[in-house]
C-alpha cells in the first residue's frame, strides 16, 4: 500500500453549480504518485463534474487545486493536458472517418517538414503501432475507426490518452465495453503505468474492480464529499452503503412471475453476409438473457429483429401472426421496444427535453385532434422522472446535460410509456450506479408480472445469472446453448460463449 507516496494532486472545497442544479458542494479528493484511486457514487453525484473541472472542460466556482503542492489554475483542457492529465471519457472522442493513428495524434501528428506542417506518416504509424503492442491490441494503425466495434474503440481512447505521457490519468467507465480479456490487457497496463508513478482515477460502477485494482478510494453522494479508505480489506456491501446511503439486502431480486403465451418466436433468421440461422421463441412474464462475448452478435441480431438493420432470410411470428418488420416504425407498431447498447446515438435526441424524449415513442397516444396534449406529456414524464429517480431539475431540461446513467433512464422512461409488451434491453445497466441498478431490476419483475416479455443482453454474468429465466449463449453469430437461468453457472455461459456448449441451434 502506497502510504507513503509523494502527493501528485490535491483537490480542496471545490463547489459547482448550473441552472437549478448545485453538482459539488466543497469537494476534496487527493491523489498519490502511482496510486490507482477510485472515485465512487451514485448517477448524479457529481464525479464526472468534478473530472471535467480536472480535465480543463469546466470551471469551478469555488476551491483550490494543487498539482505536486504547488497551487494551479486549470482553465482549459490545453492547461490540463501541459500540466500531464489525461482523461478518458464514458462516451467517445473519436472521429470515425479517420484512422486509429490519425485519431491518436490528432492535432498533434508529427512534422517531417515543421515549416511546411508536412506530416510525418511513417513516424506517425510506428509510434501509433507501439501503443497499439502496449495494449496488446491486434490492430493496424491505419484501419478507420468508423469499422471498429464499441470495445476496439474504448482501446483507441486509451491508447490517445497514454500518447500524451499522463501524469494523472482519468479513466471514466474504461471497462464498461470491454470483455473479461480486454480487461486483464487493461488491468496489465494499469500496473505499467503505476511502476511508472503515474497516478490513475479510477471511475467504475464495477466495485469487484475496484476492489481488485484501486489501491484507495473517495465516495460521493449528491455532490458532496462522504469519505475515503484504503481498498484492502473492504466490502461491496461497505462501498455501497457509503455510496447511496443505505444497504442493498439484494443485489439481483429476481421475482417470479407466470410464463404465459408464446409473444414472441424468430425462425431460421439470417444477417446478409452470415452463414449462421438464429431461431428461438419468448414467452409472456419471461426474462430471456442473452449472452456472448464482444462480436457475437447479440446486438445485431436483436436490431434485425427490431428493422434497425435487414435481414436476408427468415420468420418473425409476434403474437402468433407472422409479421414482416423492414423498420423501427414498423417494430414499435407491432408491440417491440428496444434500449439501444449505445444511448447517446441510438437512444436520445440529445436537444430535445427530459419530457419530450420520453414521449418519441408514444406520441400516437398524446395526440389528440391533431394536436399534442402537452399537459399529459407532462404529467406523463414527472410521472417517470418521480418512480425511475432521474435526476434533473426539471422535465424540460435538455438530455444532453444529465449524467450518463440519468440519460440511460429516460431511454427506459421512453419504452416504458409506450407500453410495449415485448422489451428488449441492450446492456440496459450499462453505465448505470448499484442502486439505479437495483431499481431497473424491480421494474423489469414489474413489467414481466404485467405480462410483458423481456430480453436482455448482457455482458455482467451476475445480472445474467441473477435475472433471467432462461439464458441464450450466441458463438460467431450462432446460438451455441440454451440454458435454464436458475441453474445455470458462470462456467457453462463462458463455456459455450467460446464455442463449446450444448443445445446448439
Amino acid at each position: 500500500m502506497l502510504v507513503q507516496a509523494e502527493e501528485l494532486l490535491r483537490l480542496e472545497g471545490i463547489s459547482k453549480s448550473f441552472p437549478g442544479v448545485r453538482a459539488l458542494d466543497n469537494v476534496r479528493l487527493d491523489v498519490r504518485k502511482g496510486e490507482v484511486h477510485a472515485l465512487l457514487g451514485e448517477n448524479g453525484a457529481g464525479k464526472s463534474t468534478l473530472m471535467k473541472i480536472l480535465a480543463g472542460a469546466y470551471r469551478r466556482d469555488a476551491g483550490e487545486i494543487f498539482w505536486e503542492e504547488q497551487r494551479v489554475e486549470i482553465r482549459s483542457p490545453k492547461e490540463a493536458q501541459d500540466l500531464g492529465i489525461g482523461i478518458i471519457y464514458q462516451e467517445f472522442n473519436l472521429v470515425p472517418q479517420l484512422s486509429i493513428a490519425e485519431n491518436i495524434w490528432i492535432g498533434r501528428e508529427p512534422k517531417a517538414l515543421a515549416a511546411l506542417r508536412l506530416i510525418d506518416w511513417p513516424a506517425l504509424y510506428r509510434k501509433s503501432q507501439a501503443l497499439l503492442d502496449e495494449l496488446q491490441l491486434d490492430l493496424s494503425p491505419r484501419r478507420p475507426v468508423a469499422g471498429l466495434g464499441v470495445a476496439q474503440q474504448q482501446m483507441v481512447e486509451i491508447a490517445k490518452a497514454l500518447s500524451l505521457n499522463a501524469r494523472l490519468l482519468i479513466m471514466d467507465e474504461p471497462t464498461s465495453a470491454l470483455s473479461e480479456r480486454e480487461i486483464e490487457q487493461l488491468f496489465g497496463v494499469i500496473e505499467r503505468l503505476k511502476q511508472r508513478g503515474v497516478g490513475v482515477i479510477f471511475i467504475s460502477h464495477h466495485l469487484d474492480e475496484v476492489r481488485q485494482i484501486c489501491d484507495r478510494g473517495t465516495v460521493l453522494r449528491d455532490g458532496a464529499y462522504v469519505d475515503t479508505l484504503e481498498m484492502q480489506g473492504v466490502s461491496e456491501e461497505q462501498l455501497i452503503r457509503l455510496m447511496v446511503g443505505r444497504s442493498l439486502d439484494q443485489q439481483y431480486p429476481k421475482l417470479a412471475a407466470r410464463r404465459g403465451e408464446e409473444v414472441l418466436r424468430v425462425e431460421g433468421l439470417r444477417r446478409p453476409g452470415s452463414p449462421h440461422e438464429v431461431s428461438f421463441a419468448v414467452h409472456a412474464g419471461e426474462i430471456l438473457g442473452i449472452a456472448g462475448l464482444v462480436g457475437a452478435g447479440r446486438t445485431e441480431l436483436v436490431r434485425s429483429i427490431f428493422g434497425a438493420d435487414p435481414i436476408s432470410a427468415g420468420k418473425i411470428f409476434i403474437f402468433g401472426k407472422e409479421r414482416r418488420i423492414d423498420s423501427p416504425q414498423q417494430a414499435i407498431e407491432a408491440g417491440l421496444g428496444l434500449l439501444p447498447e449505445d444511448r447517446k446515438q441510438q437512444g436520445l435526441v440529445l436537444k430535445l427535453s427530459v419530457c419530450e424524449n420520453i414521449a418519441l415513442a408514444s406520441l400516437k397516444e398524446l395526440v389528440a385532434g391533431g394536436l399534442l396534449r402537452l399537459k399529459e406529456e407532462d404529467r406523463q414524464a414527472a410521472s417517470y422522472v418521480e418512480s425511475l429517480r432521474i435526476r434533473t431539475p426539471h422535465i424540460r431540461q435538455q438530455v444532453q446535460f444529465l449524467s450518463g446513467g440519468n440519460q440511460q433512464k429516460v431511454v427506459l422512461a421512453k419504452w416504458l410509456a409506450s407500453r410495449s409488451k415485448i422489451l428488449i434491453f441492450d446492456e440496459p445497466t450499462r453505465g448505470i450506479d448499484v442502486g439505479a441498478k437495483v431499481e431497473v431490476y424491480n421494474l423489469m419483475n414489474a413489467l414481466v408480472q404485467q405480462g410483458a416479455a423481456v430480453i436482455m443482453i448482457s455482458s455482467e454474468m451476475p445480472e445474467l445469472l441473477g435475472m433471467s429465466d432462461r439464458i441464450l449463449v450466441m458463438h460467431q453469430g450462432r446460438i451455441s446453448a440454451e440454458l435454464s437461468g436458475g441453474e445455470a453457472t458462470q462456467e457453462q455461459v463462458l463455456a459455450a460463449a467460446m464455442g463449446g456448449g450444448n443445445g446448439a441451434h
